[in-house]
């Protein structure tokens, strides 16, 4: 049954937009099971079940990427399990899941490899999926596979007429050339049809990257095994191109978007804007525009300044935040490879406790008072120079951000919404641009697009409620989202919402049609 829940505040309280939310459920996957990679196209879904539980008897205890055909999209909501059949399944109302491939298939699919052929690991942590036609019934859809080092997939798709999917070659982007990548998170397809993959860099602090005793630094030896050298850190955290996906799918690291903890970019219909989130706690939103439509190489690199609007309580189901850009830097690619290399060669050996071989914060400080050589800081230490210009870095897990491609070009659809899996730390601590009450299940944000598509407001749409750690399952309630991450626009306005959580025992797909503003 569709449930509608409507946000009630008194007038009074009522400064930021309130909607009437229509939010059904329309399918769980099963327990320990991630929903990644939400992509339409034509009439079919494609998404994912990234990292389910290994001990599940079912044909489910590998990651999976499926796709629902012929999607009923008026579906009734799907329930959630009870039953161990039901909870190790993808149960979904949209219509027959088929899985295309699962971790480990035809020995290449997740299987990532170091530049001298040794196999590292078998992935199942399917995230982004980006589909690119060929023709009317065939193409190719890429997959990221979400580990350190990174990986991609291309699987050569056929559609029957009848929405069947055959699953022809699979082979893994070769990344060798740019030094291999770092937990390839979400992504889009570019309006000129080249998959963006994120590179999620989760790095506390690149002063440390060297650092024998830092809690990373295994991971830094498998780069390293991969590399077949110590790896450079200022190469990873970027958002990477595959140019020419038909063919030699070539990657290409677009440096001009910023170095950060990328979840995931959207470029606008003018096809020089971009924008970009960083995961992780303390973290800046970033937009960007190219010198050039349709080529990312060079730009100008922006970081949002939010002004919280005044609420009773500071609910962060209704507080709504204004905000202004600030600039950070340009720079093309060129520019910024140049400054990288100043950094090769560095290695475990070369560490100095209390000193760094890379950016220090004394150089960041340097840079926000006018005093660098150069605008490597804005490029390569993008979170600490958007703190350090008076930009808001206070975000706390800003997941999925997107928008319906053709609905915000024609401007039938003129939003952008991004996820915030929670509302904690250091979007609660009583301190910076940023405080409102904690929401661990997590909101998701509107943002309308004017006709630059520049955006200069961010209001909550759809929020979790009641979530009770002391509960031992579903601490957040299985009536509204829990931790929110992949997002997907749809061009009637609706938003596909994908959970990643551990405060639902079966993650959730949702869809979220706006109603009218109250």
């Amino acid at each position: 049954m569709k449930k509608t829940i409507a946000v009630l505040l008194a007038a009074t309280a009522m400064t930021s937009a309130a909607y009437a939310e229509s939010l059904t459920r329309v399918a769980t996957v099963p327990l320990d099971g991630e929903i990644t990679g939400l992509f339409e196209q034509g009439s079919d879904l494609f998404f994912n079940v990234q990292h389910p539980s290994d001990e599940l008897n079912s044909t489910f205890a590998k990651a999976t990427v499926g796709v629902v055909s012929n999607v009923n999209w008026d579906a009734a909501e799907s329930a959630v399990p009870t039953d161990m059949e039901g909870k190790s399944s993808v149960v979904t109302s949209l219509g027959d899941y088929q899985i295309l491939m699962q971790e480990g298939d035809k020995n290449v699919a997740g299987i990532i490899k170091s530049i001298a052929g040794e196999e590292l690991l078998i992935s199942n942590d399917p995230d982004f999926n980006g589909y690119v036609p060929t023709s009317d019934n065939e193409g190719f859809l890429f997959t990221n596979w979400e580990n350190r080092p990174g990986g991609m997939s291309r699987a050569a798709l056929t559609r029957d007429a009848d929405g069947q999917w055959t699953v022809g070659d699979i082979e893994m982007v070769d990344f060798s050339k740019v030094g291999g990548t770092w937990v390839n998170c979400f992504g889009t397809v570019s309006p000129w049809g080249t998959p963006l993959t994120s590179e999620e860099l989760y790095f506390d602090e690149t002063a440390e990257w060297n650092n024998p005793e830092y809690k990373y630094h295994e991971d830094n030896q498998m780069l390293a095994t991969y590399l077949g050298e110590y790896p450079n850190p200022y190469n990873y955290g970027f958002i990477v191109e595959i140019t020419d996906p038909a063919g030699e799918a070539t990657p290409v690291k677009r440096m001009a978007l910023g170095r950060m903890s990328h979840e995931n970019s959207v470029v606008m219909p003018d096809q020089k804007t971009a924008y970009t989130t960083s995961d992780g706690t303390g973290q800046a939103f970033f937009k960007f525009v190219a010198d050039t439509a349709g080529d990312l190489s060079s730009g100008t690199l922006y970081a949002a300044k939010l002004t919280q609007e005044a609420d009773a309580g500071a609910d962060a189901a209704t507080t709504s935040f204004g905000m202004e850009w600030i600039e950070l830097g340009h720079a093309s690619e060129d520019e910024i490879a140049g400054w990288v290399a100043e950094y090769d060669g560095i290695k475990p050996e070369d560490f100095v406790a209390g000193e760094t071989n890379y950016i220090s914060d004394e150089d960041v400080a340097a840079w926000a008072n006018g005093e660098a050589a150069d605008a490597r800081v804005a490029f390569l230490e993008s979170n600490k120079a958007a703190a350090a210009i008076g930009a808001t870095a206070e975000f706390r897990k800003m997941e999925g951000v997107n928008i319906n491609l053709d609905a915000a070009a024609d401007g039938s659809v003129p939003y952008m919404y991004v996820a915030m899996s929670e509302v904690s730390k250091t979007m609660s601590d009583g301190e910076g641009h940023i405080d409102v009450a904690e929401n661990k299940c997590g909101v998701v944000y509107e943002m309308e697009l004017d006709a630059n598509f520049n955006v200069s407001k961010m209001v909550p749409v759809v929020a979790g409620h009641g979530y009770n750690g002391d509960a031992e399952i579903n601490q957040c309630p299985v009536d509204s989202i829990s931790n929110p991450d992949n997002l997907l626009v749809r061009a009637n306005g609706s938003v596909i919402i994908g959970e990643d959580t551990g405060k639902h025992e079966n993650n959730a797909l949702w869809i979220w049609t706006k109603g009218q503003q109250s």
